[in-house]
C-alpha cells in the first residue's frame, strides 16, 4: 500500500499548517507486514532488523514480537538500541569499529560480532580477554565474496563481489580461520560466517546469492575440519520506489531458503533486512505553500523538502505521493495559487534546485493549501537526511497505533 492509511489521511488532514511537515508512521501497517514476512521463513530462519533503516524507538518495539533481534552497525546505534528495546538479542556489525565501541558492545553482552579483517578480529580478541575474560564472545567473519554481474544485475547498491572497503578478503578466509584452529582466540567462538553483498535484489537473485553464501561456508568449514552454525545471508531485498506494487516475493524467497537449509538441519540460515520491513508504514506529509509556472512547467513549493526526507535525492528517484485537496477554506485575503496544468513537480523550500521530491505528478487542480503526503517514508528517510540545512524547522512525529 502506497495510499495512505485511513489512519494517515485522517491524521495529514487534521494537523494544522504549523504542525507540518511531519513524519506519519502506521504502526498497525508495519506489525502486519513484519508478521507476514516472519510467516514466510521457514523455522531454521533467523529474522534480525537492520536498525539502521528507521531506529526511532517506537518502530524497534512495533517489530518486537516479529524479529528475533537487531543489527546496528555504530557505538550510537548500539546504545540506542538497547535501550529502546532492552534485553533483546543484537548483532554488531559495520566496518571500522573502535576500540571504545568493542568495549561498549561487550559490556552489553552483544551476542554477535561482524568482524570485517583480520585486524579487528585481533582487537576483538584483545579486548574480550580484558573486559569478560570468563565468556567465549560469538563471532561471524564477514566475507566478500566474489558474485557474477548476473547476480548483481539490478542491484542498487554493492557491497560485495568487487573492491569494497566490506568484509575480508576470501583470499585471506584459510588463514584467520586457521587463527581460531590454532588456538589463537581461545575468548572467541568462532559460529559462522556473514556477506551481505548486494542491496535491491529481487526473491530469486536473493536465493541465488544465498545459496552461494552458504555454499561457499560449508567448504570453507569442510577444509578446515570445524562445524559452522550460523550463516548470515544480509538483507537488501528490493523495495521499487518507481513501482510501488511491485514487492518482494517473500513468499517465494521463504521457499527457496527453505530449500537451502533441508540439506543442513542443523544450520541457523538469519537474514537482517531493513528497508524491506519499514519503507511501507511511513509517510512523510505536507502543505503545499505555493504553485508557480516556469519555462512552460509547474512547480508546487511544499514544506519542508528533501532535508527532511532525503530519499529520493539521494536514490535518483520520484517519491510516490497522494494529494489530499485541503479541508478547510482559503483563510488568507490573497488570492489562492492553483496549478493550470495536469502535471506538477514538487519541490522543497530549499535554496538548491536537488530539492525535488517527486517531478511531474499528474495532480490536476493542485492548490496552495492542500497537504501532499509522500509514502514509502518509513526507512532511509529521515534518519539519513541533512536536517540543518538552512534551519529549517525540523518535523513533526506522529506514531499511529
Amino acid at each position: 500500500m502506497t495510499a495512505p492509511t485511513p489512519a494517515v489521511r485522517e491524521r495529514a488532514l487534521d494537523l494544522a499548517p504549523e504542525e507540518l511537515p511531519a513524519y506519519l508512521y502506521d504502526l498497525s501497517t508495519l506489525g502486519a507486514h513484519a508478521a507476514a514476512v516472519r510467516a514466510a521463513l521457514p523455522r531454521q530462519v533467523e529474522l534480525y532488523y537492520a536498525a539502521k533503516a528507521n531506529p526511532e524507538p517506537e518502530i524497534l518495539t512495533a517489530l518486537g514480537p516479529h524479529v528475533d533481534g537487531y543489527e546496528v552497525s555504530s557505538g550510537g546505534e548500539l546504545a540506542h538500541v538497547a535501550k529502546a528495546v532492552a534485553g533483546r538479542p543484537l548483532a554488531f556489525g559495520g566496518p571500522g569499529k573502535t576500540p571504545d565501541e568493542i568495549t561498549a558492545a561487550l559490556e552489553l553482552g552483544v551476542e554477535r560480532f561482524h568482524v570485517e579483517s583480520a585486524y579487528e578480529l585481533r582487537m576483538l580478541a584483545a579486548i574480550a580477554a580484558r573486559v569478560v575474560p570468563h565468556a567465549r564472545v560469538g563471532v561471524l567473519l564477514r566475507f566478500n565474496l566474489a558474485l557474477n554481474d548476473a547476480a548483481l544485475a539490478g542491484s542498487s547498491l554493492t557491497m560485495g563481489g568487487r573492491p569494497t572497503p566490506f568484509g575480508i578478503d576470501p583470499a585471506e578466509a584459510d588463514s584467520v580461520v586457521h587463527g581460531f584452529t590454532g588456538g589463537d582466540f581461545p575468548r572467541l567462538h568462532l559460529l559462522g560466517t556473514h556477506a551481505h553483498l548486494a542491496s535491491g535484489l529481487d526473491a530469486p537473485r536473493q536465493l541465488a546469492v544465498a545459496e552461494s553464501i552458504v555454499t561457499w561456508s560449508q567448504e570453507l568449514a569442510r577444509r578446515h575440519g570445524i562445524r559452522l552454525t550460523e550463516v548470515n545471508v544480509g538483507g537488501g531485498m528490493s523495495v521499487d520506489y518507481a513501482d510501488p506494487g511491485a514487492r518482494f516475493d517473500w513468499a517465494r524467497y521463504g521457499d527457496g531458503l527453505a530449500r537451502l537449509c533441508a540439506p543442513h538441519p542443523d544450520l541457523t540460515l538469519r537474514i537482517e533486512p531493513g528497508r524491506a520491513l519499514t519503507a511501507y508504514c511511513g509517510w512523510y506529509a505536507s502543505e503545499v505553500l505555493d504553485v508557480k509556472q516556469s519555462h512552460g512547467e509547474e512547480f508546487a513549493v511544499v514544506r519542508g523538502g528533501t532535508h527532511h526526507l532525503r530519499t529520493p535525492a539521494a536514490k535518483g528517484h520520484d517519491q510516490p505521493c497522494t494529494v489530499l485537496p485541503a479541508r478547510e477554506p482559503w483563510p488568507h485575503p490573497w488570492p489562492r495559487s492553483e496549478a493550470l496544468q495536469d502535471r506538477v513537480t514538487f519541490a522543497g523550500q530549499l535554496c538548491t534546485p536537488k530539492d525535488v521530491l517527486s517531478r511531474r505528478v499528474p495532480v490536476a487542480g493542485l492548490r496552495a493549501g492542500d497537504r501532499v503526503v509522500f509514502s514509502m517514508a518509513g526507512a532511509y528517510a529521515w534518519n539519513i537526511s541533512h536536517h540543518d540545512f538552512l534551519m529549517h524547522p525540523r518535523p513533526g512525529f506522529h506514531f499511529l497505533p
